[in-house]
């Protein structure tokens, strides 16, 4: 039985530490965001400022890259989230599909520079 929660045991602390603090959050920020109109200026500002942050975060991920992306040169990491960008707009929005275009463009990309 020992055995068992020595395993368990970094997984139970993410839950305990990582998730859950983070999921009351959520829940709180549903619960006080129930009766809200989607057009009022809160909504709308606080809907722009979450935009920015996931762009800035994109951002800092292609330009200064760790890791094994930092190995694709810059160009084509640019050229990748680009076309990820117009697939996103050419399918309807589809988020899934800038997405799957942008990371087929990516692994296109340093496949054939590798090459």
């Amino acid at each position: 039985m020992s055995a068992i929660w020595t395993d368990l045991a970094p997984y139970l602390a993410l839950v305990l530490v990582g998730y859950l603090p983070n999921e009351v959050w959520r829940v709180f920020g549903l619960v006080l965001a129930r009766g809200l109109n989607e057009d009022s200026e809160i909504v709308v500002w606080s809907r722009a400022v979450a935009t920015a942050i996931l762009a800035g975060v994109i951002a800092k991920l292609i330009v200064f890259s760790s890791g094994a992306l930092a190995g694709i040169p810059l160009g084509v990491r640019v050229s990748a989230a680009a076309c990820g960008f117009l697939g996103y707009l050419t399918m309807k929005r589809s988020a899934f599909a800038g997405v799957l275009v942008g990371e087929a463009a990516l692994l296109l990309g340093g496949w054939l520079v590798v090459r």
